[in-house]
């Protein structure tokens, strides 16, 4: 009689330790997620990203045109980074000096440059998954504080999203990326080696502030996966990599422009980022 209530205590403990830890590893992620929640919804590649990013956004009581998307969410998603910056030169919204020239062109202008790209800018802020409609309110939300902007009531047809193969391939990469990833995690976690910013979900952080630039070449980032973008790089060492993550270095604003995200959290975006090239 003893010997079992001893073992049922053992398998108790046992299951409330298995839960503890399940829990924990929850919370991480959503603290992760809550840090990060100014900047919208997470939509990871593969998803229908540019529907997702207004789906906190109470919807119209009639129509489905740009002016019943939320704007302000898909700028905080997409837009931000630089336009919150000036990484590579984007005109900083509320900034009249900075979009007097631009204003000048029109409604017109300033929103077929953001749905085809212009100068360092890609095409949809780098996100082929918006519709027309989107990237209008989107654009609306950043220009409302420095010009007139029409009312919206649906964008032009939309363009063919060109960069849509190239962004399948890299979802490709990126999963048979994953498997080695996480068995190098494993084999850290194994030998007592693990980083301090371990178990840390990086390729949330990196779709979140970074893939912006790093999956479009953007203000000359390299290009995740790309061996002979990274090669002079990846030289210099993961330190030198993570210093420059954390404090910025020429075009690439400190932190990717999230200046609340913690120095474990950016190192844990990078270590996802130079994966496929380590």
């Amino acid at each position: 009689m003893k010997s079992s209530k001893l073992i049922m205590g053992c398998l108790a403990t046992l299951g409330l330790t298995a839960g503890m830890a399940t829990a924990q590893a929850n919370v991480d992620r959503d603290a992760i997620a809550e840090r990060l929640k100014p900047a919208g919804q997470l939509c990871l590649q593969g998803e229908d990203c540019g529907t997702a990013a207004s789906a906190d956004a109470a919807p119209a009581a009639n129509g489905n045109g740009a002016d019943s998307i939320d704007g302000g969410a898909i700028y905080n998603r997409v837009c931000m980074a630089c336009h919150e910056t000036g990484a590579a030169g984007a005109p900083v919204r509320s900034d009249d000096d900075a979009w007097a020239a631009r204003i000048d062109q029109g409604w017109d202008t300033l929103l077929d440059h953001s749905i085809n790209g212009f100068n360092a800018m890609p095409a949809r802020g780098g996100n082929p998954n918006l519709s027309d409609d989107e990237v209008a309110a989107a654009t609306a939300y950043l220009l409302e504080p420095v010009m007139d902007v029409p009312e919206l009531d649906g964008a032009a047809d939309e363009a063919p999203a060109e960069e849509a193969p190239a962004e399948e391939a890299a979802v490709e990469e990126e999963a048979a990326s994953d498997e080695a990833t996480e068995e190098a995690a494993a084999e850290d976690d194994a030998n007592g080696d693990a980083p301090s910013h371990a178990g840390i979900d990086g390729e949330a952080i990196y779709n979140q502030a970074c893939m912006a630039c790093h999956m479009t070449g953007a203000a000359g980032a390299p290009i995740r996966g790309n061996a002979d973008q990274w090669a002079a790089r990846m030289e210099q060492g993961m330190e030198t990599l993570y210093d420059h993550s954390i404090n910025g270095f020429n075009a690439m604003p400190a932190r990717g422009g999230f200046t609340n995200l913690s120095d474990d959290e950016v190192k844990a975006a990078t270590d996802y980022l130079v994966e496929p090239v380590r």
